[in-house]
């Protein structure tokens, strides 16, 4: 079905480095020290991951980020998966800025695995996610692209015999004024990669940004616009098969016995092999192979699988939220406060498991050879994805090479501690000894059904508010999956707290005297994984929701309800002004219209939105228009920032509308989008994304625009109706 792939998409390192200096070690950002400097660790001149994205022909290595081309190209490797996110061109401009390069020149590879170059800051492995793709490349860019435009002109200075110091650089072009001498890039990169980097490279001073801040076309558009763009589903390999893979009808099942006589006799499937997940077919077409998967007789052992359905998992929540969990946050004495008011408030809301619905399924293929394991894939967690295929296979880490490709989409499904459908692929390759190249594709069914859900959860939140009308206290109590435990990541759990189950409610920022957050954590068979913005998907929603039905038993404005309680915290207040301003905040709409409003920080961005609900006479609702202010610090690309805002909106609109994942008997039930049901294009609001002016440090802008949404809609309801929602999904409550 689909052609070989171009045999530049399959590069390997060369065995020699390109330098054999040592890395020069110049800074260090959240506590671990990144390299400039070319070394003996450095990659070889690999091949691009896709034609269009090619470094030029003699590429010069100026260190582990930049690279220049003879024909005066600068290719930046990207350490991050692309997953539509767009850091394959926010990346480039902050290289493109602090070169001095015109943005014509600049080109884009994925980097190979290598955690000791290529590592996120901020986790300690190569990986992407949690909205650090700039936050964390952020000073290290700038430094590798700084050190190598001084190489460049150490370069200029040794050709014309002149000082460095009179030597200017604009738009890639290096030129002395006094000898009226210039030369590209290009024409330097080879005697560059000779210099020595500066111990201390200078950064330019932010007022003199001329590409940061600015629009500028996304260097992936032409690519995913042609369909030159390389993402897994695109690729295949000579002698290869497809596989696909039976999976237990419930979580935690595994395989009794089976009988694949009849599925051998399918034409087009070539093996059929067992592995831990469940029964492989492999055949020479995709369609073979969901044919020859129909026709395997599994009986599958029931004994240690998940059997409880959602409304058995909600009651057991319910349960435990009506009792103290552990103390996540406790500021002054909630319990008394509660128990002493004359007004007190309180909720249940409940939130279901939730697909992450990536228009890309999970996909794999991997090449098992005599020297190691080629992996291509759309990596998230590169480190991890390298050290599970290796002990699935006997190699050693540096024995198995992934090749990071584009992802259509992700959403923190394909960051997963152990690399579940790449570790299948993994699986099967070895399971056939290796003999020829798979590629693994799971269904959109296989999709929805695999499980790593957003874990459902269940809040209860109670709140006192006196006769002047303040909140006096406020308990939350939280009951949900903890995602770490049991993961690679479970050190990060602090004194029995899951950070990502309280995220958003621990670190509530209004001024309550009398706070309480206590977490209860579940356990059950499903497998569950972070969704977009994670925690704060369901905590935003808990506690802007109820922040407003305080408000209202207060008498009090939300909006203005926020301003009070957020005086002492100058960055959310300023988004949640503009937002207001913007939306035209207590400005009189139609009868049948009404606004709501929620503030939230995550991500270290701050965003407010204000969204505008229609009542229809027929019953039923429309989100018509959605006001977002964000304050994301340096705003790198606002054209990229404004379209991860507008997409996070959707997203989340999405899911508070009508999605959900549920179980009976500890069967999912949704095997498609006609069950899992999207928010269709012409239900798409309205959306106007303002930025706020900053001098910060760039953080996180994939996520945060997604948490705000459902409760700013949720709250426009609420004043619609007077009823608050308090179980998403909410479109057939109104």
């Amino acid at each position: 079905m689909l052609g070989p792939i171009d045999k530049r998409q399959l590069y390997r390192p060369m065995s020699e480095p390109m330098s054999r200096r040592s890395f020069l070690q110049v800074t260090a950002l959240a506590g671990a020290g990144f390299i400039v400097g070319c070394g003996a660790k450095q990659p070889g001149t690999a091949e691009p991951e896709s034609p269009d994205e090619a470094p030029a022909s003699k590429p010069s290595s100026l260190n582990a980020f930049v690279r220049v081309g003879s024909d005066n190209t600068i290719t930046v490797m990207i350490k991050h998966l692309d997953k539509g996110q767009g850091v394959t061109t926010g990346l480039p401009t902050i290289v493109a800025e602090e070169m001095d390069a015109a943005w014509s020149q600049m080109r884009t590879a994925f980097a190979p695995s290598d955690a000791e170059l290529y590592k996120n800051l901020f986790f300690g492995v190569q990986g992407t996610g949690g909205s650090t793709s700039i936050a964390n490349s952020w000073q290290q860019l700038r430094i590798a692209a700084s050190a190598a435009r001084s190489m460049l002109v150490q370069a200029a200075a040794a050709k014309w015999d002149v000082p460095a110091n009179e030597i200017s650089v604009e738009d890639g072009i290096l030129s002395h004024g006094a000898s009226a001498r210039s030369a590209s890039f290009g024409e330097l990169a080879d005697a560059a990669s000779g210099m020595t980097p500066p111990a201390e490279p200078i950064l330019k001073n932010p007022a003199d940004f001329k590409l940061i801040g600015t629009r500028l076309p996304r260097l992936d558009s032409p690519s995913k616009t042609d369909g030159s763009a390389m993402f897994t589903m695109d690729l295949s390999r000579p002698g290869m098969l497809h596989a696909v893979v039976e999976h237990p009808p419930k979580f935690g099942a595994t395989v009794a016995s089976f009988d694949d006589s009849k599925a051998r006799q399918v034409s087009g499937v070539k093996n059929i092999v067992q592995i831990p997940r469940g029964i492989a077919v492999l055949a020479d077409s995709h369609w073979s192979a969901m044919q020859g998967r129909k026709a395997l007789q599994v009986d599958w052992n029931f004994d240690n699988a998940e059997s409880r359905g959602s409304e058995d998992l909600f009651a057991e929540y319910r349960e435990l939220v009506s009792k103290q969990g552990l103390v996540a946050r406790n500021e002054g004495d909630a319990d008394s406060a509660l128990a002493e008011a004359q007004s007190v408030i309180s909720t249940n809301f409940e939130f279901p498991y939730l697909a992450h619905a990536t228009m890309e399924p999970m996909d794999c293929l991997v090449e098992l050879t005599s020297d190691g394991c080629d992996v291509y894939t759309g990596a998230q967690l590169q480190t991890f994805d390298q050290s599970v295929v290796a002990q699935i296979t006997g190699l050693t880490p540096d024995q198995v090479r992934i090749h990071t490709q584009f992802a259509g989409g992700s959403f923190g499904r394909r960051a997963v501690p152990d690399s579940d459908y790449i570790a299948e692929a993994a699986m099967i390759a070895k399971a056939i000894g290796g003999q020829v190249p798979v590629k693994l594709l799971w269904s959109r069914d296989d999709d929805m059904r695999g499980g790593r859900y957003r874990p459902m959860s269940v809040h209860r939140l109670e709140g006192a508010i006196d006769d002047s009308g303040t909140i006096t206290a406020w308990r939350h109590r939280i009951a949900t999956q903890s995602i770490l435990r049991g993961s690679a990541f479970e050190g990060f759990i602090q004194n029995g707290i899951d950070g990502s189950s309280v995220e958003g409610a621990q670190n509530l920022p209004y001024a309550i005297d009398n706070l309480k957050v206590e977490l209860h954590t579940a356990d059950n068979g499903v497998p569950v994984l972070w969704w977009r913005s994670v925690g704060h998907t369901h905590t935003a929603y808990a506690t802007e929701v109820f922040l407003d039905q305080l408000a209202r038993a207060a008498g009090q404005d939300p909006f203005e309800i926020r301003r009070k309680l957020l005086a002492n915290h100058p960055r959310h207040l300023a988004v949640l002004e503009l937002a207001a301003e913007k939306a035209g905040w207590g400005k009189p709409l139609a009868a049948d219209r009404s606004r709501g409003i929620a503030v939230h920080e995550s991500f270290s961005s701050f965003v407010a939105e204000v969204a505008e609900v229609t009542l229809k006479p027929q019953g039923g609702f429309s989100v018509d228009r959605v006001v977002c202010a964000l304050d994301c610090g340096i705003a790198i690309n606002p054209d990229v920032i404004r379209a991860q805002m507008e997409g996070g909106i959707g997203y989340g609109l999405s899911a508070a509308l009508r999605e959900a994942v549920t179980l009976v008997d500890g069967v999912v039930q949704e095997d498609n989008f006609d069950a899992y049901q999207l928010m269709r294009i012409d239900e798409m609001p309205e959306i106007e994304v303002h930025i706020v002016p900053s001098g910060e440090n760039p953080t996180g802008v994939g996520e945060p625009g997604t948490p705000p949404i459902a409760p700013a809609v949720a709250n426009a309801l609420f004043a619609a109706t007077g009823k608050a929602i308090n179980r998403l999904p909410f479109a057939d409550q109104v």
